[in-house]
């Protein structure tokens, strides 16, 4: 603005101006649209041909609502240019550097159909026509989330007031239904053979991170990520750092002894527990992990890493012995709503402990000699 110099007054309130270095005047206006308490706007008005007056007739009509704000046109400018793909990437900066971003990124390719739109030109015709597209070469799952970019940004914009709320009758997501509820487990038997299938593997050291996964059931990338510093042996707590954890949130788990000496076998050589080439964080376990899958003889559609997740839950939750608030806090779940796929587990768990009440609390008849 005119910042360090000095403001001229007019005899029409609000109404005020600033020389330019060769005199001439620039007029300059200050008003409220909502009366005391609401924001004030101060705009530039111009010059050449602006007087006083004409000063006041536009403030006055501004502060009417007649005309528009300097700062609402601007917003109307910026809505009119502001395609799809500028929005998702004013969403994206606002997400820490993490693996979830980058999924974000890859489905975001998927709708390079409307990249270009923006939100107001997008139709519920656009979002079925991809929607069918996709359906052919992915899963209900995968198709869900690349649609679950376009409503993410969607919301982001509306919350930031960056864009109006679409018309649901134009502008209508409508998701494919997923039942996400598939959880691995593997019986004693299966689970013996993947003990074993392991201990055949030549890189123990690289297997070892197969085996934290089964005993812990932390994240693939939550392994990849932790660090010697993140681990306190002595209390036996490991720290999952937010750009490592899903929710980006930092938490803390406790493990075992098992898990612990596993640890401890492990060579110190660089701040990442599993060290990739370079020293820097490991990508991927993935073609050992299918190798023991497969040793073990475990069915193909059992995920080879995430699979080891659900069979941790699964055997806890049917163990009886770990209630699912305990099992939300190990797996690290947000909300207790995520836990839920494992409750009829642990319903099975309960209803076996009632079962035994009948036995407990039917006396034992006494011996012939005790008669």
């Amino acid at each position: 603005m005119a910042a360090g110099r000095e403001r001229h007054g007019t005899a029409y309130p609000g109404v005020f101006y600033y020389e330019d270095a060769k005199g001439g005047r620039i007029y300059y206006i200050r008003y409220r649209k909502g009366g005391r308490g609401s924001k004030v706007y101060e705009e530039k008005i111009g010059g050449k041909g602006v007087t006083p007056k004409i000063a006041a007739g536009i403030r006055e009509s501004k502060i009417k609502g007649e005309e528009t704000t300097n700062e609402e046109r601007r917003e109307e400018v910026i809505q009119a240019e502001l395609t799809f793909k500028k929005l998702f990437d004013l969403y994206q900066s606002t997400l820490p550097e993490n693996r979830a971003r980058k999924a974000d990124k890859i489905n975001f390719n998927h709708l390079s159909k409307i990249h270009l739109k923006t939100i107001d030109e997008i139709t519920t015709k656009d979002v079925d026509a991809i929607r069918y597209e996709k359906a052919k070469n992915h899963s209900p799952q995968t198709v869900k989330l690349i649609l679950n970019i376009l409503t993410r940004t969607i919301n982001y914009g509306v919350k930031k007031s960056i864009i109006a709320q679409p018309d649901s009758r134009k502008l209508h997501v409508d998701k494919p239904k997923v039942d996400n509820i598939k959880t691995e487990f593997m019986t004693d038997e299966q689970l013996a053979a993947y003990l074993a299938a392991l201990d055949k593997e030549e890189d123990q050291d690289t297997a070892a991170f197969l085996r934290i996964a089964l005993l812990t059931g932390m994240r693939r990338g939550a392994i990849l990520g932790l660090k010697w510093a993140d681990i306190d042996i002595k209390n036996g707590i490991v720290t999952l750092q937010p750009e490592y954890a899903k929710n980006n949130k930092t938490s803390h788990i406790a493990v075992n002894e098992e898990v612990l000496k596993i640890l401890q076998k492990l060579p110190h050589s660089g701040e990442f527990v599993f060290p990739g080439k370079d020293g820097g964080k490991r990508e991927n376990f993935k073609r050992m992990a299918v190798r023991v899958r497969d040793a073990a003889g475990l069915p193909k559609d059992f995920r080879p890493l995430h699979g080891l997740r659900h069979n941790f839950a699964s055997r806890l939750a049917s163990s009886g012995q770990v209630d699912l608030y305990t099992l939300q806090k190990l797996l690290t779940h947000e909300s207790p709503e995520m836990t839920q796929r494992y409750a009829h587990l642990a319903d099975a768990a309960m209803k076996r402990a009632a079962d035994v009440v009948t036995s407990a609390m039917t006396p034992t008849p006494p011996k012939n000699d005790e008669k």
